[in-house]
């Protein structure tokens, strides 16, 4: 359908129900009498096919409920993808069918076909450009005869004209974000001015800096928030506000992280008494430094959360605050919002209570070096550094055993993700990949922020408080009838999996199969059953830790989740009135929701991306090495192999045996001549044989 046709459809879309006369029409369409003809000839054709109908003079678009806005998602160089505007559902479309559409534009759609049995999306043609999106692209710069061009690297597989390159000295192999200068009809006419350039495609973090700046996460802080935190840069907590608060400073307050973290948000204090454990969560209290209104809050929401990738951070909040007054480094006095909470010995949470306090950490916990104290390995220096505290590790792990053995009593679902840890040089290239250690200090962190989140969410319900809620909903039936099916294509009961499985049901799975060689890829299907953790301002419950009450508590400083709640509960503590604050904060705690949803995914994302990047950089240096490894995914295209140090590479199906391929049950790929079959879980043998930096991609070939 040509241009001219599909603004006329562009006109009677918009002209809703009603229709337009065909003098109307020509007066949107800007269609003067030396047109009109052109204009009854497109009319008549487009009426004999079928695409409008004309009563009484009126014309109307036929089978108008095809018709829908949508806001275009990824393109590749053959199809893009596009989500409706009133429902969540994914259009697919072929290249041919974007009309040079790119990810973020605003466009009129026409469905041309449902999703198949196979749960492939639905089909649709873009229509017209509703709205142009500004949105930034990578690529890398090429040759063309005597100049250069840039070859998007999603967009299409032709290189783009360069029109402006800006202040950028521009070389063969760099990475760029560019922009669309001016518009074609197919995505290869489009011309680009280049925004910057980062050096050479081949190094991951020139790959990682183009995905930020291309995704508009930004990392540097403007002026004006960097003028504000610089108000911050102080030592100590303000005299008069340390008075107004509970002092802790007495206490045995201690934290435990990584070895690295520079962002310490949380602290933890514990006794055991003849009745009950008391113990304390205490949380950088941010709120009282970034106040709502300010240049500081307004960019810490549009963050909505930090970004942590191989040796880089990208902070929600200035270093200033992040690094230094609302991280809770030792010996220094720091302001907190404390958690302090009475838990029986059989771990039921019988009280809590949220106050402003002022504490002094004693020790700056590393988890390995803790890990060594519980395990016995711990050699008299480590012992020297916690001996103000060290007597309270046995009680930290008794208790956190309790509360670890009440979850899994809930019937709570033990995923054993393992994640990946990028190792770099100081020049920032990746030279190896581990699986990240998850100890027994770490166990214990986790199960004393989890009760301390549940008691801020229960305070919210108890109380009828807005709030900013952590969920996690039930999964799908279909998703759950799937993983029947896929268990049973595994060769593992699935005995308790229907439409109404609990989040025990899938525990048990993970529990009878813990022996199993396919456990690790069982862990990761049991995963994707599940649906994602979002925030809302409903108290949805979370499915996965089955607990009705749960929210984000502990960490402020790297998540906006967390520190609007930390404003509301401040407000509460403070004993501001009930109506007061919900008026305060009803309209405030449903977006802060909805952008921390949003911002996570984005980080998300990132994170993955980035990590990719880093990963490919890492294996190009072990070009026709041989590794054992796992079947960790299939596809039409292929098998997916993930390595023990958590590579991941696919194994294309043109290194195969010849055949017919196709996916069954989503976890065999069957089709080969000589009757193999590649099944996830499946041991294997792999040489890596291509590493793609820019691409964030390896190839493997079977032993």
């Amino acid at each position: 359908m040509n241009s001219f046709k599909l603004s006329v459809i562009t006109a009677l879309y918009y002209a809703n129900e009603k229709g337009l006369t065909v003098k109307a029409l020509a007066s949107r369409l800007g269609i003067t009498k030396k047109g009109m003809k052109k204009l009854d000839t497109a009319l008549k054709e487009m009426k004999r096919f079928g695409d409008i109908t004309i009563k009484k003079e009126n014309c109307y678009l036929k089978n108008r409920s095809a018709y829908f806005e949508a806001t275009v998602t990824r393109v590749t160089p053959k199809s893009g993808f596009m989500t409706a505007e009133d429902v969540p559902v994914e259009y697919f479309v072929r290249g041919r069918d974007m009309l040079g559409a790119i990810p973020g534009d605003l466009v009129l759609a026409k469905k041309i076909a449902d999703a198949d049995e196979y749960n492939r999306s639905p089909v649709a043609i873009v229509l017209d450009i509703i709205q142009e999106s500004d949105m930034l692209l990578t690529g890398i710069i090429v040759p063309s005869g005597n100049k250069l061009m840039v070859l998007p690297d999603k967009l299409c597989d032709e290189p783009l004209t360069i029109a402006k390159t800006g202040k950028n000295l521009l070389h063969v192999g760099d990475k760029v974000v560019f922009a669309i200068k001016k518009r074609g009809e197919r995505h290869f006419d489009h011309t680009v001015s280049i925004v910057s350039g980062f050096g050479s495609c081949e190094n991951a973090k020139s790959g990682a800096q183009a995905y930020m700046l291309a995704n508009g996460l930004h990392t540097e802080f403007p002026d004006e928030v960097l003028l504000e935190a610089s108000k911050f840069d102080i030592d100590d907590p303000d005299e008069d506000e340390i008075n107004r608060r509970l002092d802790l400073r007495g206490e045995a307050i201690f934290t435990i992280d990584g070895a690295d973290t520079k962002d310490i948000d949380d602290a933890i204090s514990i006794t055991k008494t003849d009745k009950c454990y008391k113990l304390g969560v205490h949380i950088a209290d941010v709120s009282h430094y970034v106040r709502k209104g300010t240049s500081l809050d307004d960019e810490a929401y549009a963050r909505g959360t930090s970004i942590y990738y191989a040796d880089q951070v990208v902070p929600m909040l200035p270093k200033q605050l992040s690094n230094g007054i609302c991280s809770l480094n030792p010996q220094v006095d720091r302001l907190a919002f404390s958690c302090l909470m009475e838990v029986s010995f059989q771990g039921k949470l019988m009280s809590y209570r949220f106050e402003k306090s002022v504490i002094r950490s004693r020790v700056k916990g590393v988890y390995a070096e803790v890990n060594k104290i519980l395990d016995g390995s711990a050699d008299d220096e480590i012992k020297a550094k916690y001996a103000c505290v060290i007597d309270k590790l046995p009680i930290m792990r008794e208790l956190a055993e309790i509360l670890e053995k009440n979850r899994e009593n809930r019937g709570a679902p033990e995923i054993d993700t393992v994640e990946s840890k990028i190792i770099t040089d100081k020049d920032g290239v990746c030279v190896d990949v581990k699986p990240r250690e998850r100890g027994v200090s770490e166990k214990i962190i986790e199960e004393f922020m989890l009760i301390a989140n549940n008691s801020a969410a229960s305070l919210a319900m108890k109380e009828k408080i807005p709030f900013v809620y952590r969920v996690h909903e039930a999964p799908a039936t279909e998703k759950l009838l799937q993983l029947g099916d896929t268990l049973t294509a595994l060769g593992i009961n699935p005995e308790g999996i229907s439409e109404k499985s609990t989040a025990a049901d899938l525990a048990a799975v993970l529990k009878n199969s813990a022996d199993s060689d396919k456990y690790t890829v069982i862990n990761r299907i049991v995963l994707r059953t599940m649906m994602k953790a979002k925030y809302s301002e409903e108290p949805l419950g979370h499915y996965g830790l089955v607990m009705p009450e749960y929210a984000h508590f502990t960490s402020p400083i790297r998540r906006y989740s967390d520190l609007a709640i930390h404003r509301i509960l401040t407000d509460h503590v403070y004993a501001l009135d009930h109506e007061k604050l919900c008026r305060k904060y009803n309209t405030f705690a449903a977006s802060a929701a909805l952008q921390a949803s949003n911002t996570e995914l984005a980080a998300v994302r990132c994170e993955r991306e980035c990590e990719n990047f880093y990963m490919a950089e890492y294996m190009k240096n072990h070009i026709g090495e041989e590794y054992d490894g796992i079947i960790s995914g299939v596809s039409g295209g292929g098998i997916y192999v993930e390595l023990p140090n958590t590579v991941e590479g696919m194994v294309s199906v043109t290194t195969l045996p010849a055949g017919d391929y196709e996916v069954e049950h989503g976890v065999i790929l069957t089709g080969a001549c000589d009757g193999s079959l590649y099944t996830v879980g499946d041991k294997v043998r792999v040489k890596c044989v291509n590493a793609n930096v820019n691409g964030g991609f390896i190839d493997f070939e079977l032993i």
